[in-house]
């Protein structure tokens, strides 16, 4: 007996690996070589391509794709009808399969409902992208992202609060979590 819950209504290829207190719900296909890690959540509607990784405890909200060439780490959040793109120029009557470009979304991040990724960036650790974002470049670690395209606006704590500036760093008001700006770099003091 499997250690994860699949609906009845979604298919799970051969040879994808789901681990264990995971849940895909209705109407979601999970592509052969997928990888699932520990109590990931995949909602209603979803699409996991081929060779796709998804760390723990990984929340994909319903209506999101997640194509080959993307990596999520631990602990991230994909926000409902959310978009990662595969290919930088896609016209439908030219094969690009081999120009697919790698998308990396790292530990702790979320990505706000309707938000797009465009291909062949990083999403930094503990990254904050807004709601409708077009997320265009590289995202440094801890940055609330938002618009389109995305612009920093500002810095998020690790458990998600927004912190205020304080000289060369911040205090999360919530978790009390320090942080240190060094050159345009914030980090955990």
């Amino acid at each position: 007996m499997a250690d994860y819950f699949v609906h009845e209504t979604s298919i799970v290829e051969d040879g994808a690996r789901i681990g264990a207190g995971s849940k895909i719900w209705h109407w979601v296909h999970v592509m052969p070589g997928a990888t699932l890690g520990e109590r990931c959540v995949v909602g209603q509607g979803c699409y996991i391509g081929r060779d796709v990784t998804l760390g723990d405890n990984v929340h994909v909200q319903n209506n999101v794709s997640v194509y080959e060439n993307v990596t999520i780490e631990d602990d991230v959040f994909c926000g409902p009808s959310m978009v990662f793109t595969n290919v930088i120029n896609p016209r439908s009557h030219v094969p690009r399969k081999d120009e697919f470009l790698d998308t990396l979304v790292k530990k702790g991040a979320s990505i706000g409902a309707n938000a797009t990724v465009v291909c062949g960036n990083t999403i930094g650790r503990y990254a904050f992208i807004g709601a409708g974002a077009v997320v265009t470049r590289d995202v440094p670690d801890f940055a609330l992202m938002v618009g389109a395209p995305a612009r920093r606006i500002g810095w998020m704590c690790q458990c998600g609060v927004r912190l205020g500036p304080q000289g060369d760093g911040a205090r999360c008001e919530a978790c009390g979590d320090a942080y240190l700006l060094d050159d345009g770099v914030l980090r955990h003091a």
